[in-house]
């Protein structure tokens, strides 16, 4: 197995700052590596020193294999406005193929074609300047997919791509021979790709073969390890410091260097990832009263210049309940949001009816895409004033005087969320919270959203910050169709393969599929689950009933599968405990399948 890279003491500074100093690790052909470090902490440093974009302070060596061709993508795609996506991609074609010989450039061209069809963008004549950001970077993945380079670095792949591209990268890379070195937050991206995890803590590099998993156990191991050797050297300062503030006669002749020790001693006995920990108890995530209405949502319609977004859609909104957005991009996510909270007038433009009721003790927090606003010259603790809560999402103390333009674009991103938070809001609506949030982050993120009491409703493409948060999907299908799914993402997924796997079967024996199962997002009308709610037929009396006790069933059922996961996971079950635990798993999740069948049948009614 080749190298494909050698990295030598290399090191990276800004101000007094010091990001990495004279890291150093080695890439096979092959390997698929994830980056993971928190924010602000030179993952993108790292990367760009490695395409040639930036240089080491400290000289040092970025070694690759003779003649292989790398591509790097940044978060931040170069474009031309003026070109149409197919100019543009001609242009990077002369940066990142090996020329443009007749055979050769047949070849790029018709990758190009294919990429793009998977991408969902059909039009190549379509012109940069037209895109939004999601377009933009499939553009560039495009670009770079295309050119079939042997080494690919890239940085944050799947930031404002929707699911159904996340999906198709994911399956394009994991099954692609290249070699791969990458920062992500994705962590199902992550696992199904990468082999490897890099972890970049504190300027040192830290290796773990085998998935994300794998590096959070090992990663712990690592960090209570440290921990154990900071207390064994926290007694010994504790002698020292005694033997140091002693009489100057008791230290008469003693030698030097046990005085310089004492000063080694003192800075790593003070440098311990058990001060990171913060006490859970003193930032539970706090919400004031909601009462019994929430948000009330009768036959809502809204276009925009012929374009419908949101047709008759019709929910009641309930106390405590976490529901989840997806859908393809521009299919109306944002606009729903915005919609409901009341950030829609009619000075804006577009057409609205409906009604949308508020609940008088409602208190939304709302995180939005582009919201993010700062006062010049504020530090971190005058625009958050709660040292518990920027303390448990990762602000320590000597962050906390810091300006806030100077920090990292994730830091910020999660500064501004923290600004929301400390409102105290009852429903929180966070649309695409986890775009430039580093995976620490993400993991604090989650679990303070897992103690939050109130209601949840999120537009995410992170499945497994879905998966850990919500209990329903609204899928957003196109055309203003709007379908709700019980379940997670995941289980959404695997629901829709199954659909389609029925479907292909269904034609080629010549019969009609069952119209069970929902429209995938983003397909056309004459999938099942886009008929209008007009073209049904009403329950009967004992329908009614058996989907009411259905709802009803469902989050306990729910409930009892995480349960018994959480308990299968801890590694504490034994013999008979475990073979009664694993067998009830089997069991509940053939009732949970079944019950939800049978609800979204009588749904589809």
């Amino acid at each position: 197995m080749s190298s494909y890279l050698q990295i030598e003491n290399i090191s990276k500074s800004y101000g007094p700052k010091v990001l990495f100093s004279g890291i150093g690790f080695n890439i096979n052909e092959g390997d698929k590596v994830a980056l993971i470090a928190p924010n602000g902490t030179g993952k993108t440093s790292l990367l760009k020193i490695l395409a040639g974009k930036d240089a080491s302070d400290s000289g040092g060596k970025v070694l690759f294999l003779k003649d292989i061709r790398i591509a790097f993508l940044e978060q931040e795609y170069a474009y031309n406005p003026k070109n149409s996506i197919w100019e543009q991609l001609m242009e990077s074609s002369r940066q990142w193929t090996r020329g443009l010989d007749p055979d050769h450039l047949w070849q790029y061209e018709l990758k190009v074609k294919q990429l793009l069809t998977q991408f969902g963008l059909t039009d190549a004549d379509k012109p940069m300047s037209g895109l939004s950001g999601g377009e933009v970077k499939r553009v560039a993945l495009t670009a770079m997919l295309s050119s079939e380079a042997d080494f690919y670095i890239m940085d944050e792949p799947t930031n404002h791509l929707d699911l159904d591209a996340i999906e198709f990268l994911e399956s394009h890379l994991r099954h692609s021979r290249c070699t791969l070195f990458m920062v992500t937050h994705d962590r199902y991206f992550l696992d199904r790709v990468c082999n490897t995890v890099m972890e970049l803590d504190r300027g040192k590099i830290y290796i773990y073969r085998g998935d994300y998993m794998n590096f959070l156990e090992k990663r712990q191991e690592r960090i209570d390890n440290y921990n154990a050797e900071t207390e064994k050297v926290r007694n010994l300062y504790r002698r020292e410091l005694e033997w140091m503030h002693a009489s100057p006669c008791a230290r008469t002749g003693k030698a030097k260097y046990r005085k310089q020790a004492f000063w080694d001693i003192k800075d790593r006995a003070d440098d311990s990832y058990v001060q990171k920990q913060v006490d859970l108890s003193e930032t539970q995530a706090k919400s004031t009263y909601l009462g019994n209405k929430v948000i009330n949502c009768k036959d809502v319609s809204f276009w925009w210049e012929n374009q419908c977004y949101l047709s008759h859609f019709t929910y009641n909104f309930q106390r405590y309940e976490r529901v989840g957005i997806v859908g393809r991009n521009a299919s109306g996510k944002t606009t729903f949001l915005n919609l409901i909270t009341g950030g829609w007038t009619p000075e804006l433009g577009g057409t609205l009816e409906g009604v949308i009721d508020l609940g008088e003790s409602l208190k939304i927090g709302y995180y939005h895409q582009a919201g993010m606003q700062f006062k010049p010259g504020q530090t971190v603790l005058q625009t958050v004033n709660d040292t518990h809560l920027l303390s448990r999402f990762l602000f320590p103390h000597d962050m906390l005087q810091t300006p806030v333009e100077r920090l990292s674009g994730g830091e910020r991103r999660r500064l501004y969320l923290l600004t929301i938070l400390m409102r105290q809001p009852n429903f929180l609506i966070l649309d695409e919270p986890t775009n430039d949030l580093d995976i620490v982050t993400l993991e604090v993120l989650e679990e303070y959203l897992q103690e939050f009491k109130g209601s949840l409703l999120i537009v995410s493409h992170d499945r497994h910050f879905l998966d850990r948060l919500v209990d329903h999907l609204f899928v957003f299908c196109g055309d203003g169709v709007v379908k709700d799914f019980i379940g997670n993402y995941t289980e959404y997924r695997t629901f829709i393969k199954d659909y389609e796997a029925g479907k292909k079967m269904a034609d080629q024996t010549g019969h009609d599929a069952k119209k069970s199962k929902p429209v995938m997002p983003g397909k056309g009308s004459d999938m099942p689950g886009t008929d209008r709610a007009s073209s049904r037929r009403k329950l009967s009396w004992k329908e009614q009933q058996e989907l009411r006790a259905l709802e009803e069933k469902l989050p306990g059922l729910e409930a009892e599968k995480a349960e018994l996961e959480t308990r299968l996971c801890s590694g504490t079950l034994q013999g008979q405990e475990l073979l009664e635990a694993s067998a009830r798993y089997g069991t509940l999740q053939e009732e949970l399948d079944a019950a939800e069948m049978r609800w979204l049948e009588l749904q589809e009614i």
